[in-house]
Protein backbone atom coordinates (compact mmCIF):
# COMPACT_ATOMS: atom_id res chain seq x y z
CA UNK A 1 0.00 0.00 0.00
CA UNK A 2 1.38 3.48 -0.92
CA UNK A 3 0.16 6.13 1.15
CA UNK A 4 0.94 9.65 0.71
CA UNK A 5 0.55 11.86 4.12
CA UNK A 6 -0.35 15.62 4.19
CA UNK A 7 0.65 17.30 7.25
CA UNK A 8 0.46 21.35 8.17
CA UNK A 9 3.55 23.24 7.12
CA UNK A 10 2.88 25.56 10.04
CA UNK A 11 5.32 23.99 12.30
CA UNK A 12 8.03 21.00 11.27
CA UNK A 13 7.35 17.75 11.23
CA UNK A 14 7.64 16.77 14.27
CA UNK A 15 7.12 20.13 15.80
CA UNK A 16 9.90 21.22 18.24
CA UNK A 17 7.97 22.29 20.61
CA UNK A 18 4.30 23.23 20.10
CA UNK A 19 2.00 21.60 16.46
CA UNK A 20 -0.19 19.32 17.38
CA UNK A 21 -1.14 18.37 14.65
CA UNK A 22 2.28 17.65 13.13
CA UNK A 23 3.00 15.46 16.01
CA UNK A 24 0.32 13.55 15.21
CA UNK A 25 1.24 13.25 11.76
CA UNK A 26 4.90 12.31 12.96
CA UNK A 27 3.79 9.80 15.18
CA UNK A 28 1.58 8.02 12.40
CA UNK A 29 4.11 8.35 9.47
CA UNK A 30 6.86 6.75 11.76
CA UNK A 31 4.31 4.13 12.99
CA UNK A 32 3.12 3.33 9.47
CA UNK A 33 6.65 2.80 8.08
CA UNK A 34 6.86 0.55 11.42
CA UNK A 35 4.32 -1.79 9.76
CA UNK A 36 6.34 -1.62 6.03
CA UNK A 37 3.76 0.55 4.45
CA UNK A 38 5.07 3.11 1.75
CA UNK A 39 4.62 6.07 3.23
CA UNK A 40 5.58 9.58 1.68
CA UNK A 41 5.14 12.26 3.97
CA UNK A 42 4.40 15.88 2.74
CA UNK A 43 5.65 18.19 5.04
CA UNK A 44 8.38 20.77 5.55
CA UNK A 45 12.00 20.48 4.38
CA UNK A 46 13.84 20.53 7.59
CA UNK A 47 11.40 17.50 8.71
CA UNK A 48 12.66 14.54 10.51
CA UNK A 49 11.09 10.96 9.26
CA UNK A 50 11.76 8.08 7.92
CA UNK A 51 9.51 8.04 5.22
CA UNK A 52 9.66 9.56 1.81
CA UNK A 53 10.18 13.38 2.32
CA UNK A 54 8.44 15.35 -0.43
CA UNK A 55 8.77 18.94 0.44
CA UNK A 56 8.39 22.78 -1.46
CA UNK A 57 8.88 24.35 1.51
CA UNK A 58 12.09 24.57 2.92
CA UNK A 59 11.20 25.86 6.67
CA UNK A 60 7.54 26.32 8.24
CA UNK A 61 6.00 29.74 8.26
CA UNK A 62 5.42 29.53 12.27
CA UNK A 63 9.20 29.50 12.75
CA UNK A 64 10.65 31.29 9.47
CA UNK A 65 8.34 34.39 9.45
CA UNK A 66 10.03 34.86 5.46
CA UNK A 67 7.53 32.44 4.31
CA UNK A 68 4.25 33.54 3.17
CA UNK A 69 1.65 31.37 4.45
CA UNK A 70 -0.93 31.22 1.87
CA UNK A 71 2.23 30.89 -0.65
CA UNK A 72 3.34 27.97 1.08
CA UNK A 73 0.27 26.47 2.01
CA UNK A 74 -1.13 26.61 -1.60
CA UNK A 75 2.45 25.45 -3.14
CA UNK A 76 2.45 22.50 -0.37
CA UNK A 77 -1.34 21.00 -1.34
CA UNK A 78 -0.65 21.40 -4.78
CA UNK A 79 2.64 19.27 -4.41
CA UNK A 80 0.78 16.43 -2.77
CA UNK A 81 -1.74 16.38 -5.21
CA UNK A 82 0.21 16.72 -8.27
CA UNK A 83 1.58 13.16 -6.48
CA UNK A 84 -1.98 11.62 -5.57
CA UNK A 85 -1.46 10.01 -9.46
CA UNK A 86 1.18 7.61 -7.97
CA UNK A 87 -0.62 6.86 -4.67
CA UNK A 88 -3.22 4.41 -3.43
CA UNK A 89 -4.56 6.93 -1.04
CA UNK A 90 -3.41 10.33 0.69
CA UNK A 91 -4.26 11.04 4.20
CA UNK A 92 -5.11 14.68 4.75
CA UNK A 93 -3.90 16.13 8.38
CA UNK A 94 -4.18 19.80 6.92
CA UNK A 95 -7.81 20.78 7.77
CA UNK A 96 -10.34 21.79 4.63
CA UNK A 97 -7.96 23.02 1.94
CA UNK A 98 -6.92 19.98 0.53
CA UNK A 99 -10.47 18.99 0.14
CA UNK A 100 -11.11 21.44 -2.35
CA UNK A 101 -8.87 19.18 -4.83
CA UNK A 102 -9.94 15.90 -3.82
CA UNK A 103 -12.72 15.93 -7.30
CA UNK A 104 -9.81 16.75 -9.17
CA UNK A 105 -8.08 13.46 -9.14
CA UNK A 106 -9.05 9.57 -8.83
CA UNK A 107 -7.14 8.93 -5.53
CA UNK A 108 -8.80 8.37 -2.12
CA UNK A 109 -8.99 10.95 0.20
CA UNK A 110 -8.62 10.49 4.07
CA UNK A 111 -9.45 13.62 6.22
CA UNK A 112 -8.51 13.50 9.98
CA UNK A 113 -10.75 16.57 11.09
CA UNK A 114 -8.59 17.75 13.83
CA UNK A 115 -11.53 19.74 15.33
CA UNK A 116 -13.65 22.59 13.84
CA UNK A 117 -12.18 26.26 14.15
CA UNK A 118 -15.11 27.69 13.38
CA UNK A 119 -18.81 26.40 11.64
CA UNK A 120 -17.93 28.92 8.69
CA UNK A 121 -15.51 26.00 7.68
CA UNK A 122 -18.51 23.01 7.88
CA UNK A 123 -19.54 24.09 4.56
CA UNK A 124 -16.71 23.05 2.39
CA UNK A 125 -16.74 19.51 4.96
CA UNK A 126 -20.42 19.21 4.14
CA UNK A 127 -19.62 19.87 0.10
CA UNK A 128 -17.17 17.03 -0.07
CA UNK A 129 -18.52 14.36 2.36
CA UNK A 130 -19.40 12.38 -0.52
CA UNK A 131 -15.94 12.42 -1.64
CA UNK A 132 -13.59 11.92 1.01
CA UNK A 133 -13.29 9.58 4.04
CA UNK A 134 -13.91 11.89 7.13
CA UNK A 135 -12.41 10.53 10.34
CA UNK A 136 -13.32 11.72 13.91
CA UNK A 137 -10.61 12.16 16.30
CA UNK A 138 -13.39 11.60 19.39
CA UNK A 139 -16.74 10.79 19.12
CA UNK A 140 -17.38 13.54 21.11
CA UNK A 141 -16.18 16.05 17.97
CA UNK A 142 -18.27 14.37 15.16
CA UNK A 143 -20.32 16.73 13.36
CA UNK A 144 -23.62 15.21 12.96
CA UNK A 145 -24.01 17.26 9.64
CA UNK A 146 -21.24 14.36 8.04
CA UNK A 147 -20.24 11.08 7.89
CA UNK A 148 -17.35 9.75 9.06
CA UNK A 149 -15.52 6.21 8.40
CA UNK A 150 -14.17 5.86 11.86
CA UNK A 151 -13.11 7.64 15.28
CA UNK A 152 -9.55 7.07 15.66
CA UNK A 153 -7.74 8.58 18.77
CA UNK A 154 -4.60 10.44 18.87
CA UNK A 155 -1.72 7.71 19.85
CA UNK A 156 1.42 8.37 21.40
CA UNK A 157 4.85 6.31 22.21
CA UNK A 158 4.27 5.27 25.74
CA UNK A 159 7.07 5.85 27.51
CA UNK A 160 8.92 2.63 28.68
CA UNK A 161 11.28 4.28 31.45
CA UNK A 162 10.07 4.42 35.44
CA UNK A 163 6.69 5.97 35.93
CA UNK A 164 6.75 9.78 37.30
CA UNK A 165 7.74 10.08 41.02
CA UNK A 166 4.97 13.15 40.92
CA UNK A 167 6.06 15.98 43.70
CA UNK A 168 7.64 16.87 46.76
CA UNK A 169 6.19 20.16 47.33
CA UNK A 170 2.55 19.60 45.45
CA UNK A 171 3.47 20.88 42.16
CA UNK A 172 0.73 21.03 39.46
CA UNK A 173 1.07 21.55 35.95
CA UNK A 174 -0.72 23.20 33.19
CA UNK A 175 0.88 22.01 29.59
CA UNK A 176 -0.94 23.79 26.27
CA UNK A 177 -1.23 26.68 24.34
CA UNK A 178 -2.27 29.89 26.83
CA UNK A 179 -5.68 30.88 25.32
CA UNK A 180 -8.49 31.49 27.11
CA UNK A 181 -10.36 28.25 26.11
CA UNK A 182 -7.58 26.08 27.55
CA UNK A 183 -8.32 27.80 31.10
CA UNK A 184 -5.10 28.73 32.19
CA UNK A 185 -6.24 31.63 34.40
CA UNK A 186 -8.52 29.06 36.16
CA UNK A 187 -6.01 26.71 36.48
CA UNK A 188 -4.08 29.21 38.44
CA UNK A 189 -6.91 30.20 40.18
CA UNK A 190 -7.41 26.54 41.65
CA UNK A 191 -3.80 26.55 42.31
CA UNK A 192 -3.62 29.47 43.99
CA UNK A 193 -6.40 28.16 46.11
CA UNK A 194 -5.10 24.57 46.98
CA UNK A 195 -1.77 26.83 47.99
CA UNK A 196 0.07 24.37 45.34
CA UNK A 197 2.84 25.78 43.05
CA UNK A 198 2.30 25.54 39.66
CA UNK A 199 3.92 25.47 36.76
CA UNK A 200 2.66 26.53 33.25
CA UNK A 201 4.40 25.31 29.81
CA UNK A 202 2.80 26.24 26.06
CA UNK A 203 2.64 28.85 23.66
CA UNK A 204 1.00 31.96 23.96
CA UNK A 205 -1.84 31.77 21.41
CA UNK A 206 -3.99 34.99 23.11
CA UNK A 207 -1.16 37.63 24.21
CA UNK A 208 -4.16 40.25 25.48
CA UNK A 209 -5.72 37.38 27.33
CA UNK A 210 -1.57 36.36 28.70
CA UNK A 211 -0.94 39.99 29.33
CA UNK A 212 -4.33 40.51 31.83
CA UNK A 213 -5.13 37.14 32.98
CA UNK A 214 -1.77 35.48 33.55
CA UNK A 215 1.48 37.48 33.43
CA UNK A 216 0.30 39.19 36.80
CA UNK A 217 0.33 35.81 38.50
CA UNK A 218 3.94 35.07 37.50
CA UNK A 219 6.08 35.84 40.48
CA UNK A 220 8.89 32.78 40.12
CA UNK A 221 7.64 30.83 43.05
CA UNK A 222 4.09 30.39 43.21
CA UNK A 223 3.32 30.41 39.61
CA UNK A 224 6.07 30.00 37.02
CA UNK A 225 5.96 30.17 33.14
CA UNK A 226 8.47 28.10 31.12
CA UNK A 227 7.20 28.57 27.63
CA UNK A 228 7.70 26.34 24.82
CA UNK A 229 9.16 22.75 25.64
CA UNK A 230 9.96 20.23 23.78
CA UNK A 231 8.78 16.07 24.57
CA UNK A 232 12.23 15.51 27.12
CA UNK A 233 11.25 18.21 29.17
CA UNK A 234 7.96 17.86 28.78
CA UNK A 235 8.04 14.10 30.00
CA UNK A 236 10.18 15.61 33.02
CA UNK A 237 7.87 18.03 33.97
CA UNK A 238 4.64 15.85 34.08
CA UNK A 239 6.38 13.24 35.50
CA UNK A 240 7.30 15.58 38.23
CA UNK A 241 3.92 17.19 38.92
CA UNK A 242 1.40 15.79 41.23
CA UNK A 243 -1.47 16.52 38.49
CA UNK A 244 -2.12 18.05 35.29
CA UNK A 245 -5.10 20.76 35.79
CA UNK A 246 -7.33 21.10 31.89
CA UNK A 247 -9.73 23.34 32.56
CA UNK A 248 -10.85 23.88 29.56
CA UNK A 249 -13.91 26.33 28.60
CA UNK A 250 -15.05 24.76 25.11
CA UNK A 251 -15.50 21.47 23.97
CA UNK A 252 -12.02 19.46 23.91
CA UNK A 253 -11.66 17.67 20.74
CA UNK A 254 -9.01 15.69 21.96
CA UNK A 255 -6.28 16.74 24.05
CA UNK A 256 -3.19 15.64 23.91
CA UNK A 257 -1.58 17.16 26.91
CA UNK A 258 -4.45 14.60 29.18
CA UNK A 259 -3.02 11.78 27.48
CA UNK A 260 0.50 12.55 27.96
CA UNK A 261 0.25 13.46 31.39
CA UNK A 262 -1.00 10.39 31.92
CA UNK A 263 1.46 7.77 30.30
CA UNK A 264 4.28 9.95 32.75
CA UNK A 265 1.46 8.19 35.54
CA UNK A 266 0.59 11.81 36.09
CA UNK A 267 -3.16 12.03 37.20
CA UNK A 268 -5.40 14.65 35.15
CA UNK A 269 -8.10 16.77 37.07
CA UNK A 270 -10.41 18.08 33.97
CA UNK A 271 -13.84 19.95 33.38
CA UNK A 272 -15.50 16.95 31.20
CA UNK A 273 -16.11 19.32 27.73
CA UNK A 274 -16.09 17.57 24.04
CA UNK A 275 -13.63 14.52 24.15
CA UNK A 276 -12.35 14.72 28.24
CA UNK A 277 -13.85 11.92 29.46
CA UNK A 278 -13.40 9.96 26.60
CA UNK A 279 -9.91 10.14 27.34
CA UNK A 280 -10.44 10.70 31.13
CA UNK A 281 -11.60 7.98 34.12
CA UNK A 282 -13.05 9.78 36.47
CA UNK A 283 -12.05 8.45 39.63
CA UNK A 284 -9.17 6.09 38.30
CA UNK A 285 -6.87 8.42 36.21
CA UNK A 286 -8.38 11.64 37.21
CA UNK A 287 -11.19 13.71 38.27
CA UNK A 288 -13.54 15.56 36.28
CA UNK A 289 -14.83 18.48 37.57
CA UNK A 290 -17.43 21.40 36.58
CA UNK A 291 -16.18 24.51 39.02
CA UNK A 292 -12.66 25.74 40.44
CA UNK A 293 -14.51 24.45 44.18
CA UNK A 294 -14.84 21.11 42.82
CA UNK A 295 -11.01 21.08 41.07
CA UNK A 296 -9.77 22.45 44.45
CA UNK A 297 -11.82 19.68 46.32
CA UNK A 298 -10.39 17.00 43.82
CA UNK A 299 -6.78 17.92 44.25
CA UNK A 300 -6.91 16.25 48.09
CA UNK A 301 -7.90 13.36 46.79
CA UNK A 302 -4.88 12.26 44.44
CA UNK A 303 -3.91 9.80 46.88
CA UNK A 304 -6.84 7.69 45.40
CA UNK A 305 -5.26 7.57 42.22
CA UNK A 306 -2.77 4.79 41.23
CA UNK A 307 -0.19 6.33 39.11
CA UNK A 308 0.81 2.54 37.55
CA UNK A 309 -3.52 2.97 36.40
CA UNK A 310 -2.52 6.08 34.50
CA UNK A 311 0.27 4.80 32.02
CA UNK A 312 -1.73 1.30 31.84
CA UNK A 313 -5.09 3.57 30.62
CA UNK A 314 -2.94 4.90 27.99
CA UNK A 315 -1.00 1.27 27.14
CA UNK A 316 -4.87 -0.15 26.57
CA UNK A 317 -6.28 2.88 25.02
CA UNK A 318 -4.00 5.62 23.47
CA UNK A 319 -1.11 4.04 22.22
CA UNK A 320 0.52 4.64 18.57
CA UNK A 321 -0.17 1.21 17.50
CA UNK A 322 -3.91 1.56 18.47
CA UNK A 323 -3.83 4.61 16.40
CA UNK A 324 -1.87 2.96 13.59
CA UNK A 325 -4.50 -0.05 14.29
CA UNK A 326 -7.31 2.24 13.58
CA UNK A 327 -5.74 4.16 10.35
CA UNK A 328 -5.42 1.07 9.01
CA UNK A 329 -8.83 -0.29 8.78
CA UNK A 330 -9.65 2.60 7.46
CA UNK A 331 -7.15 2.41 4.34
CA UNK A 332 -7.98 -1.01 3.83
CA UNK A 333 -12.19 -0.37 3.84
CA UNK A 334 -11.21 1.97 0.86
CA UNK A 335 -8.27 -0.10 -0.87
CA UNK A 336 -8.35 -2.70 0.58
CA UNK A 337 -4.53 -4.45 0.67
Amino acid sequence: MRVGILAPVAWRVPPRHYGPWELVASRLTEGLVARGVDVTLFATGDSVTSARLVSVCARSYEEDRDVDPKVAEGMHIAAALEAAGDLDLLHNHFDFLPLTYSRLVDTPMVTTIHGFSSERILEVYRRYDDRVAYVAISDADRHPDLHYAATVHHGIPVPDGPLGPGSDDGTLVFFGRIHPHKGTAAAIEVAHRAGRPLVLAGIVQDQGYFDAEVAPHIDGRNVRYLGPIGPEQRDDLLGHADALLHMVSFAEPFGLSMVEAMACGTPVVARPLGAVPEVVEDGRTGFLVDTVDEAVTALGRLDRIDRAACRAHVEARFSVDRMVDGYLEVYRSLVGG
